[in-house]
């Protein structure tokens, strides 16, 4: 008998031939004397060693499986095959539903009914009835299979005007309610249902080791403590209990994410590498889906990131030996926003690795869903795929939909809550988002006891956070990364100013908004909010932990007020916990308010007394995070040499003596980077810049991921991640264009660039031939007035000669424009792009970078 196959069959040796293979360089997949049944013998066992066999609350029945079983056994290939594909609703039409049958779609970040950022509930339930009607309309496709509309709803029903928005999760963490956080959910659900859809992508159950990770906030701990717990309280409140409501009228399906590891990543990158142990990927990073898998979640998500340098998409072990067979989930896995196509050997268009692996549903954005479906059906055909793979993976999609109810609800218009605004936003939701700010506040400094405030001084709020429901909410936040919003789009939601404002005008007392800190009467107090502007995923990456590093305004402020011996209170916004010591020093009291949402006024019930003089709400938060000592430290608890500066588990109550004192180190240990890059547009404008469309002379600032005037469209697309850039489409009818300008009507100051020879840069991708002028402007007015003040360049000729639909990069000197006059020294508009011709380019990644000028491949006209 051959000794690889006679250990494969000794369950005491397996494990140990596994690691001596994969030691080798050669895993047993590779090695030609082991059968298909051998392998996963092998994975079984080593699967066994640290991965436990769950038992969910939601066990199978056997008249759901027999009605799967029978709809299966009537399904075609191209059904079938339809059921795992999940587009999005900016790239497929209702006939293409009618055509296709999709088995669920989408509306990513950003993704409006109609487009529209200010689409109503009524909208929302329009667009699904439809979807809906369409897929159950057998006459083209033959199917009458319901489909189900999934969203990201992560804190509250965040992509529709006048939902309740709760803390995002690192807020949450903080108040380790568990209770709480179920009705959190149920109340999310409900919102979601009155829309008209069936799916939520939560919970995230990511376990945050690097603060630096642009997704931090959406952790609830860097510790798995209290992740478990929660996961599991979420897929309650949007699932309801295996023994009592699950999945009725009242619930949504939900999706723990993203499996596996996307919170220990090297350097906190964003869909990065993950090169944890196996048991420290189990210990860790897995507890959440202990959790929310026991309470029965019917799908998960795979995450972006790399194991070992293994994308998970395509990482046959952990989804399919792993989560399916050894952990026992029977639900199904949905890939993330075209995940499949960072797979090696793949693309977004092409990837029969990602269903091998274990991938049931693809999220496929884009048109690249069409050339995928005929592949997937094609690699069946020739033998890539096995049928069994495919039909396995439709028994998991349609075994949720029954368990869902979905073949007897009615349709979405006709469901119990679909279209009853009063619970969109309701009174009762806001005040348990309200109960979850002041538990999720943490005191972190309250010299002297100066917190709680009387009602009754003269108070002056400050900072550019007070007033400002878009900053308080973070990313995820009606627009994917929370940028383009204003006070009014938020429907029912109140800034933290205005419920100081209230408090203090009810008591006698004196407020005053004035976010520069200027006041003609000195105040009793100051209160300060600051902190970090929104971003989402990778575009919240930071490479240190020191807050505006380079740009100390908000420190500025802070110690303008204690300079002229004013007490500040100083509330700090942030997604994560950051080096602050500067900041800490110049204030008398700091808070970490997290991101707390919607419901800002909540917090003034716990900086301040009542009228009475009676402390309204203790402090209750305790840090689920550490807090560094130095903007380069990554620490987390259990670490052998833990030295936060606020250990996790660190909150303040009004009963406590605060012994922090003004002397924390303020030397920063970060090496500063000689090299100038300033961007301009890197997935978002990058302030001090807004984005505005144009066409003629109208105007219209972009607040939402599609936006169009007369003969111009515009889109956000992906080039490396998601909605990194943006396409435009323009018909002639117009001249029309994109450009960038600081809504302040402020002039930045580029004569540095101009010094160290930079460039402006960016990259760009042409979708039709380029048949008229495409003019790159910069101005120093934003109305592009002043002839004398503005420099333009035609690039026709370098995007003529280009390739279609493949990425280049534009660069011009800074001495070009220069040259024919442009004043560096007041920028009003950093870059123009406009065309009164009919074009379609993809923009990515606008910048200014040094040392580019000479070897810039635009050569200035003579």
């Amino acid at each position: 008998m051959n000794v690889i196959k006679y250990l494969t069959l000794n369950k005491k040796n397996c494990f140990l031939i596994t690691l001596s293979l994969l030691t080798l360089g050669c895993s047993p997949a590779e090695n030609s004397t082991l059968t298909g049944q051998e392998i996963q013998a092998i994975a079984s066992n080593k699967a066994d060693k640290i991965w436990p066999k769950l038992e969910s609350d939601v066990k199978k029945d056997a008249q759901v499986e027999q009605k799967v079983a029978n709809l299966l056994a009537e399904m075609t290939l191209q059904q079938k095959v339809a059921q795992m594909i999940q587009p999005e609703i900016r790239d497929i039409t209702l006939e293409d539903m009618r055509t296709y049958g999709f088995g669920s779609y989408l509306n990513g970040g950003g993704g409006f009914p109609n487009n529209n950022k200010h689409s109503t509930p009524a909208d929302w339930v329009l667009l699904a009835e439809k979807m809906y009607q369409a897929s159950i309309d057998d006459s083209l496709d033959g199917s009458t299979i319901p489909t189900m509309w999934g969203t990201d709803a992560v804190h509250g029903h965040n992509n529709v005007i006048g939902a309740t928005l709760f803390p995002h999760n690192i807020g949450l963490g903080a108040a380790n309610n568990p209770k709480l956080i179920e009705k959190i959910a149920e109340i999310t659900a409900t919102e979601v249902m009155v829309t008209g859809i069936d799916w939520v992508f939560a919970p995230t159950v990511a376990v945050v080791r690097d603060d630096r990770w642009g997704r931090s906030y959406e952790g609830y701990s860097e510790d798995p403590e209290i992740v478990r717990t929660y996961s599991a309280a979420v897929v309650k409140g949007l699932q309801g209990h295996a023994n009592k409501d699950f999945l009725g009228d009242k619930r949504v399906i939900s999706s723990i994410k993203h499996f596996i590891g996307d919170g220990g990543t090297q350097d906190g990158d964003d869909q990065g590498d993950n090169i944890a142990s196996e048991q420290e990927l189990f210990t860790v990073h897995a507890q959440g889906y202990v959790g929310g898998l026991t309470a029965g979640a019917q799908s998960v998500m795979a995450s972006f990131n790399s194991w070992h340098g293994d994308k998970v998409h395509g990482h046959k072990y952990l989804l399919t030996d792993v989560l399916k067979n050894r952990m026992g989930f029977d639900g199904f896995v949905v890939g993330d926003w075209n995940g499949h196509g960072q797979v090696k050997g793949c693309i977004k268009e092409n990837c029969a690795q990602a269903v091998n692996a274990g991938l049931d549903i693809f999220m496929v954005p884009t048109q690249a869903w069409r050339p995928l479906y005929d592949n997937i059906i094609a690699q069946v055909k020739q033998g890539d795929i096995l049928q069994s793979r495919i039909d396995d993976a439709v028994t998991r999609i349609l075994r949720v939909k029954v368990r869902a109810g979905l073949f007897e609800k009615p349709s979405p218009a006709k469901r119990v809550l679909s279209g009853n605004v009063a619970l969109m936003g309701a009174e009762s939701h806001r005040e348990v988002a309200r109960q979850a700010v002041r538990e999720s506040l943490v005191l972190l400094k309250n010299n002297g006891q100066l917190l709680p405030l009387s009602p009754k001084q003269d108070i002056l709020v400050a900072g550019d956070a007070a007033d400002n429901i878009g900053k308080q909410s973070g990313g995820w936040s009606i627009t994917w990364q929370g940028t383009g919003n204003k006070n009014a789009d938020f429907i029912g939601g109140s800034s933290i100013y205005s419920g100081i404002e209230q408090q203090v005008s009810a008591a006698g007392g004196q407020v005053t908004l004035s976010v520069d800190g200027s006041y003609t009467n000195k105040p009793d107090v100051a209160i300060v909010v600051f902190g970090e502007e929104p971003y989402a995923e990778g575009h919240g990456d930071i490479d240190n932990l020191e807050y505006q590093r380079g740009d100390k305004k908000d420190l500025a402020l802070l110690n303008s007020f204690k300079a002229k011996g004013i007490p500040v209170v100083a509330v700090f916004i942030s997604g994560r916990p950051l080096w602050v010591n500067a900041e800490l020093n110049a204030s008398n009291a700091f808070v970490a308010a997290w991101l707390p949402g919607s419901e800002g006024k909540a917090i003034a019930d716990v900086l301040l007394r009542s009228q009475t003089d009676n402390v309204q709400h203790d402090f209750t938060g305790k840090l689920s995070f550490s807090w560094p000592k130095s903007p380069t430290q990554i620490v987390n608890r259990f670490d052998d040499d833990y030295q936060a500066l606020f250990s996790y588990g660190y909150g303040l109550t009004y009963q406590d003596d605060d012994i922090l004192l003004a002397d924390l180190s303020e030397q920063s240990t970060v090496v500063l980077n000689t090299h100038l890059t300033t961007d301009v547009f890197l997935g978002k404008a990058i302030a001090p810049w807004s984005m505005l469309l144009f066409s003629q002379q109208q105007n219209i600032e972009i607040e939402s991921s599609s936006e169009s005037l007369a003969g111009i469209f515009y889109r956000t697309v992906d080039k490396d991640i998601q909605e990194d850039s943006f396409r435009l489409k323009t018909t002639g009818a117009a001249t029309a264009g994109v450009k960038f300008i600081n809504t302040n009507g402020f002039r930045e100051d580029l004569s540095k660039e101009l010094q160290m020879n930079a460039a402006l840069t960016f990259s760009v991708k042409r979708d039709s031939d380029i048949n008229a002028p495409v003019y790159i402007t910069m101005n120093c007015e934003t109305t592009g007035d002043s002839a004398s003040c503005q420099a333009s360049y035609n690039i026709q000729a370098q995007l003529a000669v280009s390739k279609k639909g493949e990425w280049q990069t534009v660069a011009i000197s800074l001495h070009c424009f220069a040259e024919k006059g442009l004043l560096l020294s007041k920028i009003a508009v950093p870059f123009e792009l406009s065309t009164s011709g009919a074009v379609n380019l993809s923009i990515n990644h606008i910048r200014l970078v040094e040392d580019k000028a000479a070897s810039a491949p635009f050569k200035c006209p003579q």
